[in-house]
């Protein structure tokens, strides 16, 4: 078999399942790609883990285990890989190194940041919990290891209530997002002491970009992310982690559907989900768009953009999430 029978052989059962929201002409460049990166995986014992904001030829063409930032912690921990390719931000392969510190972690771009994340320092931290002594710290696992050194427990979208009201106690720090420990306060009685971090996705939505969606589009259930502001929390329909709006989807399956999140997460649940017809006026997230298949066969074949932790920011950095991890959702 040639080498262009054995790629569309091991990678036509992919595009067929993903051709709605890949074009053809797209997919004779994603094809071959996708073929090797499968190949060499295999033959290095590599994992490739994916948040659910990846691309559709990554997100269903690679990746080994796809899903939010907690599910993707607790993969982490289990893998038995020999190496994890994160095909995320920076802060989740950090956070795979602290979770799985002997394995080697890859990102394939290390300039695939994140604003919430590059909001705070541990610095900061340190200085806050001077200004409020014995509170705790709750922070967002779109933090630095730095800043996870420094946090008695992390969260993510998926359980930041949970998480806040295991602690029992009357008031906490919450970082680095405003708009998640906003809406945290409204489904809590604990106080929230919070940070003037944003998602530079969630943030640009609006509660009138709602509206007008809504009354276009007579029906329409509309879920947003909880990193969203409040007025768009409240002029949507339903509010829940990247996980909890794909279950919202597959659960109910409204007729017509509008995700308040990034763009991509649409085209993975929309083919999942064919029944339901998806209206997408989505924001991209620029470091999320960092990873691409070139580039994560690239950092795979090099096994370059190494995650590297000292060892004492690691044991501090990493009980924090696994309290999270041991909380789950």
């Amino acid at each position: 078999m040639d080498i262009r029978a054995e790629i569309k052989s091991t990678t036509d059962p992919i595009f067929q399942k993903i051709s709605k929201v890949v074009p053809d002409v797209e997919w004779a460049f994603h094809a071959p790609y996708i073929h090797k990166i499968n190949k060499l995986k295999k033959e290095k014992n590599a994992v490739i883990l994916a948040h659910n904001y990846q691309t559709p030829e990554i997100y269903h063409g690679i990746a080994d285990f796809a899903s939010d930032s907690l599910a993707l912690a607790i993969e982490a921990s289990k893998t038995k890989a020999d190496i994890i390719v994160m095909c995320g931000v920076h802060f989740m392969a950090e956070t795979a190194k602290l979770m799985s510190p002997n394995k080697k972690v890859l990102l394939p771009d290390m300039k695939a940041g994140c604003s919430l994340a590059s909001s705070i320092s541990g610095k900061d931290v340190r200085l806050l919990k001077q200004k409020y002594p014995g509170v705790p710290v709750v922070s967002y696992v779109n933090t630095s290891a730095d800043v996870k050194a420094e946090t008695d427990v992390c969260c993510t979208s998926a359980n930041a209530v949970k998480v806040v009201e295991s602690l029992g106690v009357k008031e906490v720090i919450f970082l680095p997002d405003e708009y998640l420990a906003k809406y945290v306060a409204s489904n809590t009685k604990v106080k929230i002491i919070s940070w003037k971090g944003t998602c530079i996705v969630h943030e640009q939505f609006t509660a009138n970009e709602i509206n007008e969606i809504k009354n276009q589009n007579p029906g329409i259930v509309v879920i947003a992310h909880p990193e969203c502001p409040p007025d768009v929390i409240n002029a949507s329909d339903f509010a829940g982690s990247t996980t909890g709006m794909s279950e919202y989807v597959k659960k109910n399956q409204p007729k017509k559907v509008m995700m308040v999140t990034e763009c991509s997460m649409s085209d993975n649940i929309q083919i999942e989900n064919p029944k339901v017809q998806f209206i997408k006026p989505c924001n991209l997230c620029p470091y999320m768009k960092k990873i691409t298949l070139p580039k994560i066969l690239d950092c795979l074949e090099k096994e370059n953009n190494e995650i590297i932790i000292p060892k004492n920011l690691i044991s501090k950095a990493r009980l924090s999430v696994e309290k999270m991890a041991l909380i789950g959702r």
